[in-house]
């Protein structure tokens, strides 16, 4: 089968046809035609990084791609509730030792894996699994309701974007952090109140928007030093989910609050053959949800072919989109 693969990481690494042998279908597990696989920042960063992101990148030559929205075309033994035939997402390889979806056909988990809402593209679904399994695990963790007041930072983004819909159809008030008009735009259309965090201070939208009470969920997709805005900008007793806590941080502010800080890495089950069940659970409850109307995903306009995936790469680290970067195959 035809795949683009790395014969090397860096940043002039290049992607490069190959012929490889389609995979084998095994105990578990469904072989599925690739249709469309989406870029994340964790693909780019594996890319660029290579070596030095251990346990994460592929041995070389790697096949990265991690989401995928593809038709079955191979059931393995102990596999239930799926078919050949049936179209289907996930989050199931281009890590560590699983290949991923930038090929013609992908070996995949059935526990990763999900039937694909009906009223979206393949490409559209493809958009999903990483950045919404992260936002609905995060938002989850934090106890999400109805009447809680919720600030997503960086709500333009790929999770942030998702993180907005889904406190929207648990019923939360939403509020989201934004730069620029272009962004707050976005975050509006999605039905959250914009907050532009290049004029507006913690304290000052903390008072406009909560009476100086604070908020009762965070979500941080923006993460490092934003923390600290994070635990400025919340409730006493508040929960604060984040995706980016890589870093040394001053604890004694969420200490005076009484905060909960759950920390979402999303590629645990994959990583360490975990929980991986869940996965597999969180994207039939969002093929739920995006039937419902609750979420959709925002894609970048420019559309990719599968020779192009350099240049879908190339446009994630370039930061001039907005929206999912999606590789049609």
């Amino acid at each position: 089968m035809k795949a683009m693969i790395l014969n090397s990481y860096g940043e002039q690494a290049v992607f490069e046809q190959a012929e490889i042998a389609k995979p084998t279908v095994k105990a578990g597990h469904v072989v599925l035609k690739v249709s469309a696989s989406s870029v994340n920042t964790v693909d780019t960063m594996i890319k660029t990084m290579g070596e030095t992101l251990a346990g994460l990148s592929p041995a070389l030559p790697a096949l990265l791609g991690m989401d995928f929205a593809g038709t079955i075309t191979e059931i393995g033994e102990d596999v239930e509730n799926y078919k050949v035939g049936d179209e289907v997402y996930g989050c199931a390889g281009g890590l560590a030792n699983l290949p991923g979806a930038l090929a013609e056909y992908m070996l995949a988990d059935a526990n990763l894996i999900a039937l694909k809402p009906k009223n979206l593209s393949m490409r559209e679904a493809a958009a999903l699994p990483l950045v919404a399994i992260t936002a609905y695990e995060g938002l989850q963790r934090a106890h999400i309701s109805a009447g809680k007041k919720v600030l997503v930072h960086g709500g333009s983004g790929g999770v942030g974007h998702v993180a907005v819909q889904l406190a929207k159809y648990f019923g939360s008030d939403v509020y989201s952090t934004g730069g620029g008009d272009k962004q707050i735009a976005l975050i509006e259309k999605l039905g959250a109140t914009g907050i532009d965090y290049k004029s507006e201070k913690v304290a000052d939208y903390v008072e406009k928007h909560t009476d100086a009470k604070g908020f009762d969920i965070i979500f941080d997709s923006v993460g490092g030093d934003n923390l600290s805005n994070s635990f400025e900008a919340a409730a006493i007793n508040g929960q604060i989910a984040t995706t980016t806590s890589m870093l040394s941080l001053d604890l004694l502010p969420a200490h005076m609050k009484g905060l909960s800080l759950h920390v979402v890495f999303m590629l645990i089950p994959m990583l360490h053959n975990t929980k991986r069940e869940e996965h597999g659970i969180i994207l039939a409850n969002l093929t739920n949800i995006v039937e419902a109307g609750g979420l959709t995903p925002v894609l970048d306009e420019n559309h990719y072919s599968f020779e192009q995936v350099g240049d879908a790469y190339a446009r994630l680290t370039s930061g001039q989109g907005m929206g999912k970067v999606v590789v049609e195959i």
